[in-house]
């Protein structure tokens, strides 16, 4: 119970910290932006990005889209995603809104070999990975590599980078540092 109130502690230190940078999160269902894209996902991928609304959390700017099951969700994978999407913000906030736009979505393809949408998607997820390392340890990041190995080479993404061996090296490179790094510690 008690690393339960500490990790809702985190959880609400984070969305405070959030708010403060002017940060809304808004559930993406009601947003008509967000449904159509939905749409066209779905359509241009093939189906193979047909949960959008259901299942992806999105940053656009400084607004994050939940999922309309977010408040059911654990604090763990609340937190976890929350810790996940304002590296998006950050970006958004380096690059500009209409630069990123072009680069997550078109360069140098919008499908297959999604260079940028990789690169970006990589430090997020890095992020992703640092969260569920910290909260529940080495064995937690093995859990998590299937799902992320299917994020970057599937539909779900537009198959930004369908080359696994090269998501796997990275994933386990970066993992294999977050062990070593902790064992320092």
């Amino acid at each position: 119970m008690e690393a339960h109130e500490a990790l809702q502690g985190r959880y609400e230190t984070l969305l405070f910290e959030l708010r403060r940078q002017g940060v809304r999160i808004v559930d993406k269902r009601h947003v008509w932006h967000q449904r159509v894209i939905a749409v066209l996902l779905r359509i241009v991928t093939f189906g193979g990005q047909s949960k959008y609304v259901d299942r992806y959390v999105t940053t656009i700017g400084r607004t994050i889209y939940v999922t309309p099951d977010w408040d059911e969700r654990t604090i763990e994978d609340r937190y976890i995603t929350l810790r996940h999407e304002p590296v998006h913000v950050d970006q958004f906030r380096r690059i500009g809104v209409l630069p990123m736009a072009i680069a997550y979505l078109l360069f140098p393809l919008p499908f297959g070999l999604a260079w940028c949408r990789m690169v970006l998607e990589r430090e997020a997820y890095e992020e992703t990975i640092r969260a569920a390392f910290e909260i529940r340890g080495r064995l937690a990041t093995d859990r998590l590599r299937a799902h992320i190995l299917r994020q970057f080479t599937s539909g779900a993404y537009g198959w930004m980078w369908p080359f696994p061996k090269s998501v796997a090296r990275w994933y386990d490179t970066f993992v294999d540092y977050l062990d070593a790094t902790s064992q320092l510690n």
